[in-house]
């Protein structure tokens, strides 16, 4: 079996196809472990010399564990994590318990939550505490809503009296807010140093804190003052005066506002770090930009599980029952909904049985109703998401996508009428088509428009159900325009 580690030159292999491989060879060594131990254990069951024949056993056993380890302590701990995820629940616990103790707790950092859970539930109190006391503040506070209590009461004790109030101050923030992004690693220096002096304090360090392209410039109140730049501390003088070389900083985050902000900030001003300020301008950590970018990575996979009607990430190897809580609210109000739409049907019975025509023509607005209101409920959902829609702008936002609707109608409307008319043979058929059309894709425009809004009114995630609701109405309101204009000047 090949190594793990790529030694190709830096490169050549992307990071993703790295860990594929890594994967593929562990699930190899799974597999062939669990033959060899079916093997021996078979031809152990055939030979009477039990204690030769368990010798044997274990000896193949450790064997198999001691090349898996080899290979797990290869990887980087995202790797590992990345891994423990693609594996369903026994294997998941197999090589879970083959990783070093001292890496449990980076790589219950790195994993989804959902497996995060499953992991835990399989550690003890003494490993659970172990693990956790070789992270940062920052980093314990992300564990903390998984962990047991006492697990978290044990730790606390654990911590010097600075890092048990930085992990008091991290687990006070609500998960959207930018101290729930912060990390207490910034360096500070006063202005009125020279640069020899701050590149003396450098030295001390073992190594800078990952993500620091600059130092922050406090008075002795700590209140931050400007940033020191890595490139500007290294091309001046030494024996020039801080205060005559740093900045301001691009931009200051307040702890308390919302995580988006900084996502934005980062995206807009390229940054690496960012101070964190208090509402007395007090410094009190950075955010760095790896953190923004799990967040960013996060919201995503939250808004793309939100429109399918999922409450919350699921681990793909999760038991049917676990699963089955996380999906069936949606499946409910979809189903609720279809039960409508199926009455609108009803509603217009005698129509269908005096033209059939009709029951192959509805689904196409229908369809077309819910293509057309998904595109609008996307955008808006993005736009809202990077901070781009203003209070007072949604009347506009209505009205313009009000203007394409009846663009996109007239254009399709008159397409589909035209194809109505050559199959069925009658004009005022084709007509009823084209109107339908153009009435439903100006429903799917008010609803895509509306939905979000009414979310965002009342402080709710405009993604969450979104699709489900607009298909809905899509769906209802579809049938019932254009069976309704069919009964009208049809039947």
């Amino acid at each position: 079996m090949p190594e793990i580690v790529d030694e190709k030159p830096a490169g050549q292999t992307a990071p993703r196809e790295r860990v594929q491989d890594a994967l593929a060879d562990i699930t190899a060594l799974l597999r062939k472990n669990r033959l060899v131990e079916g093997l021996v254990h078979e031809q152990a069951a055939n030979v009477p010399d039990s204690g030769r024949n368990e010798l044997v056993e274990t000896l193949v056993t450790k064997q198999n564990k001691a090349i898996l380890q080899r290979h797990l302590d290869q990887l980087h701990s995202a790797d590992v994590a990345y891994i423990l995820e693609a594996l369903p629940l026994d294997e998941r616990l197999y090589i879970w318990d083959l990783v070093k103790a001292d890496r449990d707790g980076e790589i219950l950092i790195e994993v989804s939550d959902a497996v995060r859970e499953s992991l835990i539930s399989s550690m003890d109190t003494d490993e659970l505490v172990a693990a956790t006391e070789t992270l940062d503040a920052d980093d314990i506070a992300e564990l903390a809503p998984d962990l047991p209590q006492e697990v978290m009461d044990d730790v606390f004790q654990s911590l010097p009296v600075e890092e048990r109030e930085q992990l008091r101050a991290a687990m006070s923030f609500d998960d959207d807010m930018v101290g729930a992004l912060m990390d207490f690693e910034d360096l500070q220096v006063r202005p009125d140093i020279t640069l020899e002096v701050v590149l003396r304090y450098l030295r001390r360090f073992d190594e800078l804190p990952s993500q620091t392209d600059q130092l922050f410039v406090v008075d002795r109140g700590e209140k931050l003052l400007g940033v020191l730049p890595l490139n500007t501390l290294i091309v001046n003088d030494p024996e020039t005066v801080v205060e005559s070389v740093m900045r301001p900083p691009p931009v200051k985050l307040l702890q308390h506002e919302k995580a988006d902000v900084a996502a934005s900030a980062f995206e807009r001003y390229d940054l690496v770090s960012a101070p964190v300020v208090d509402t007395n301008d007090k410094l009190v950590g950075r955010v760095t930009v790896d953190e923004v970018l799990d967040f960013v990575k996060e919201r995503g996979q939250e808004e793309v599980l939100a429109q399918a009607g999922l409450r919350e990430e699921e681990d793909v190897f999760a038991s049917v029952w676990k699963s089955f809580r996380n999906r069936w609210a949606w499946l409910a109000i979809n189903l609720v909904t279809a039960f409508i739409a199926s009455r609108v049907i009803g509603i217009f019975e005698d129509s269908i049985a005096q033209l059939v025509a009709l029951a192959a023509l509805m689904p196409i607005v229908a369809g077309i109703g819910g293509n057309s209101g998904n595109q609008t409920i996307t955008m808006i959902v993005r736009a809202h998401a990077l901070g781009q829609i203003q209070s007072g702008y949604w009347g506009k936002l209505l009205g313009k996508e009000i203007g394409v609707a009846l663009l996109n109608g007239v254009v399709w409307g008159t397409l589909l009428g035209a194809m109505a008319y050559l199959f069925y043979g009658r004009v005022a058929l084709g007509g009823v088509m084209a109107l339908a059309m153009i009435l439903n894709l100006v429903l799917a425009a008010v609803m895509g428009v509306a939905i979000p809004w009414l979310r965002v009114r009342f402080g709710k995630d405009p993604a969450i159900g979104s699709s489900v609701l607009i298909t809905a109405c899509t769906d209802s309101g579809g049938f019932f325009i254009f069976l309704g204009l069919a009964t009208i000047f049809l039947v």
